[in-house]
């Protein structure tokens, strides 16, 4: 995180420590949690140990995996990895990355249950130190949302872990999970800062939070809870991310990630994200692989490596109308090639016909600046954007409604405007979607505009999944995949091999073999 959150390490649950002189002579000093959490500097400490399993050393959170092979759908594909791999649907419930994804979960929640549990609200006599503890109260939820969301049913843990005698406990209905998750945020509304008031928007804000909400509410009104009344949920939290007056588009759709990669902060348009920093050069370990997972392909560290490793469908390439300027922007025409005799790196632009054989290109490291390495940079992940807010408000008005308002047709097509390079707030024949034939038409044009505007930032899999279409989209696009891919027909795979039970991941094997309460998620 770019300084705004600096780590301190000992911030996550249990502390102590000694005295360093005449070590042998004294009795070692102990802070318990009970006495812990009492100044701003030990809150503040705490809730840096809970932000900081947003980001995971080894890459399972948004470091890489939630925007990369834990979000597999059928805007990109894995090259060269046709069997026996996460990334074409081929594991089981002893893979390591997922066990490690559960861990890092509830570690999060453990230290938000531990602050929860242990700040003196008697301190929290300023704004600040309020919203701190509602920060917590907010990632709390927030973990769990993401727990639910790939696992499905999981247990439901809110009070501290003090002794490892402590009985396990079962699976949770989901409702009841859910039913915390909103508890959670909702207590978080009232007590976070505004954006204004803070440094960046890796904090959460009010904003943040409501714009969360909308998402959680739009969640539960789909798959698997189908409880539509939270449409008018969805929609109000929207609204009042909108009417806040506190963010806006960003006119320029590239120049968005071209913040990230240069570290400037836009908290207009991103609402929350994931702060990261450094590159691994030296003692800080906070840093990702943005840009580098899903990168273009570059094997100059001075441009800005990246192996290429994920790769492009036709199906995602095809979804952008003439004229979208996303295009070019999120699917790289070009590579970079090294001349084996002088050394040059240049771009390589591809052929009309050359669709598979592209990179994502949303985050490019040639704008990075200071000294690059190879696998890791600081560049910022967004959580949840304005943009994504407008959509959600579209697409929940079209439901409580019945069918798309004039509100619906100006958040949706508000989006598309800047997205042809013109003024969102201004009316254009050029690209407004006006007229469709009613409320499953336009549903569906939500649907290509969130697959157009959000690809490659974590949330095609997990809307089609609240839509309950990721099973057959995913077989859709491995047979065209394998007809039209050609020497990239293995890059079907991935949907070829998707069945129901991939909606969630298996409860790893780790969890069962201590836990002997809980259950495996069907077909694993």
């Amino acid at each position: 995180m770019k300084k705004y959150l600096s780590i301190l390490a000992a911030a996550a649950t249990l502390l102590c420590g000694t005295s360093c002189s005449d070590f042998l002579d004294k009795e070692p000093d102990f802070l318990t949690p009970a006495n812990y959490y009492q100044t701003p500097a030990q809150i503040q400490s705490a809730l840096n140990g809970v932000y900081n399993r947003l980001i995971d050393p080894n890459g399972r959170m948004y470091s890489k995996a939630l925007f990369s092979y834990f979000a597999i759908s059928d805007e990109a594909f894995y090259k060269n990895i046709s069997i026996n791999n996460l990334r074409v649907m081929q594991f089981d419930a002893g893979n390591l990355d997922i066990g490690r994804f559960w861990e890092v979960l509830y570690e999060g929640i453990s230290r938000a249950n531990f602050m929860i549990a242990y700040v003196d609200e008697s301190a929290l006599d300023t704004a600040d130190k309020q919203a701190m503890l509602g920060e917590a109260y907010f990632l709390r939820g927030y973990y769990y949302f993401l727990l639910t969301s790939y696992f499905g049913e999981v247990p439901l843990k809110l009070t501290p872990t003090e002794s490892p005698d402590e009985k396990p406990l079962p699976k949770s209905p989901l409702a009841d999970v859910y039913a915390q998750i909103l508890a959670d945020m909702t207590k978080a509304e009232g007590m976070v800062l505004d954006i204004d008031q803070l440094p960046s928007n890796e904090r959460v804000s009010v904003t943040a939070v409501q714009a969360v909400l909308a998402r959680v509410c739009l969640k539960m009104a789909g798959e698997p809870l189908n409880d539509t009344s939270r449409y008018a949920d969805a929609l109000a939290y929207a609204d009042k991310v909108i009417k806040s007056g506190k963010h806006s588009l960003n006119p320029d759709y590239s120049q968005i990630f071209i913040n990230h990669s240069r570290d400037i902060n836009d908290p207009k348009e991103c609402i929350w994200e994931v702060g990261m920093y450094g590159n691994k050069i030296g003692a800080e370990d906070l840093a990702g692989s943005v840009g580098v997972e899903n990168g273009i392909l570059c094997r100059d560290i001075n441009i800005g490596y990246s192996g290429g490793a994920m790769q492009v469908t036709k199906r995602l390439y095809d979804a952008f109308e003439e004229g979208d300027l996303r295009r070019d922007w999120n699917i790289a025409p070009y590579c970079y090639n090294t001349d084996a005799n002088t050394g040059v790196t240049s771009r390589s632009y591809f052929t009309a016909t050359q669709i598979y054989n592209r990179n994502p290109g949303k985050w490019r490291r040639e704008y990075e600046t200071g000294e690059k390495a190879q696998s890791y940079n600081s560049t910022n992940f967004p959580i949840i954007r304005y943009s994504d807010v407008l959509l959600m408000k579209a697409e929940a008005s079209n439901a409580v409604n019945n069918g798309p308002d004039a509100d619906a047709y100006d958040a949706i097509n508000r989006v598309r405007r800047r997205a042809w390079g013109l003024d969102p707030e201004a009316a254009s024949p050029q690209c407004d979607l006006a007229g469709l034939g009613g409320k499953e038409e336009f549903l569906e044009a939500i649907r290509q505009e969130r697959f157009r505007e959000l690809c490659f930032e974590g949330q095609r899999k997990l809307d089609l999944i609240r839509w309950g279409i990721y099973v057959s989209t995913m077989n859709d696009y491995g047979r065209e995949a394998a007809a039209d891919g050609g020497s990239f027909a293995y890059a079907g795979n991935s949907g070829k091999n998707t069945t129901a039970r991939n909606v969630v991941f298996p409860i790893p094997n780790t969890e069962l073999a201590v836990n002997k309460l809980m259950t495996q998620n069907p077909g694993w």
